[in-house]
């Protein structure tokens, strides 16, 4: 299978130097490998997605000399492979409803037999309130469904260990086969939501299934994503589905340290270029300018 990897930016705010950077990283490795770069829009968020922050999202990548076969993909249109994806999970027993609110989730893990709240990719480590002993029955409801962690690998791991291939570098700076610790995902990670309430799926189940239906590769993405690999990595094996490598590249972080934002809007693309900047003062203040 040929080179293929993906920039899946969600159309909620403005493209900032991260989302270059990220952009600019993945469409070189596809050039590099003569591949192929695919642009994602990721607005499963319907309340929050605009027409005219995807417009500037395309009009911000085409600036700085990128292209991509379209159309593109839009999450929002594939609202049948998430239910789909659900479907198989409930079906195995791995999926539970939940109805805790975040401040019932704070409060009860922060209870004093609990100890300081353990933080996981998602934030608060899910307590397991809701978690049932038994793997509930019936149709699949239209509510916050959870990933029942313990249960899940179990059953992905029952002849072989979870794993992933790293090509950039992880937290540790390194590269190459990274295991998946059963302890540390349920203890780290915990039951992640995977179905939230009127919107029919989550990032981490919408990402594996398009992943896997655009024939990704290598997925290219920061590493502020790396915790979330060991989570996409179950999801695949226990859908079925094949397992890209990894790429998680450096940061582009302000003068505190601090990672980029959709929040930061002064590092905006769009404010950069209405100040005159040109592509090349881009990829110079995010380390991608070309040696000549």
């Amino acid at each position: 299978m040929s080179y293929r990897t993906r920039f899946a930016p969600s159309p909620t705010g403005p493209l900032h130097l991260g989302h270059a950077c990220s952009a600019l990283v993945a469409a070189r490795r596809a050039e590099a490998a003569g591949g192929t770069f695919l642009l994602r829009i990721e607005d499963i968020d319907q309340s929050r997605a605009r027409p005219e922050w995807e417009a500037q999202i395309d009009e911000d990548l085409s600036w700085l000399g990128l292209d991509w076969p379209r159309p593109v993909m839009r999450q929002s249109q594939r609202l049948p492979a998430y239910r789909a994806a659900l479907q198989t999970l409930w079906d195995m027993g791995l999926l539970y409803p939940c109805s805790c609110t975040r401040r019932d989730i704070a409060e009860a893990a922060s209870a004093p037999q609990e100890g300081a709240p353990q933080l996981g990719p998602d934030g608060i480590v899910y307590p397991g309130t809701c978690r049932p002993e038994t793997a509930p029955e019936g149709p699949l409801p239209d509510a916050v469904l959870r990933l029942d962690m313990a249960r899940a690998l179990e059953r992905a791991c029952r002849h072989q260990p979870l794993f992933f291939t790293e090509t950039g570098k992880g937290p540790n700076g390194e590269s190459g086969a990274r295991s998946i610790a059963r302890r540390r995902m349920i203890e780290k990670v915990g039951d992640v939501v995977l179905a939230r309430q009127g919107m029919g799926t989550s990032y981490h189940l919408s990402v594996v299934v398009d992943d896997a239906e655009q024939q990704i590769t290598e997925v290219v993405r920061g590493q502020d994503l790396f915790e979330a690999t060991p989570i996409h990595v179950l999801l695949q094996r226990l859908l079925g589905l094949p397992v890209p490598l990894y790429h998680h590249h450096r940061l582009i972080r302000d003068e505190a340290g601090k990672r980029l934002a959709k929040r930061d809007d002064a590092r905006a693309i769009r404010l950069y270029r209405d100040e005159g900047k040109n592509p090349a003062d881009i990829l110079k203040m995010i380390g991608l300018a070309r040696s000549a």
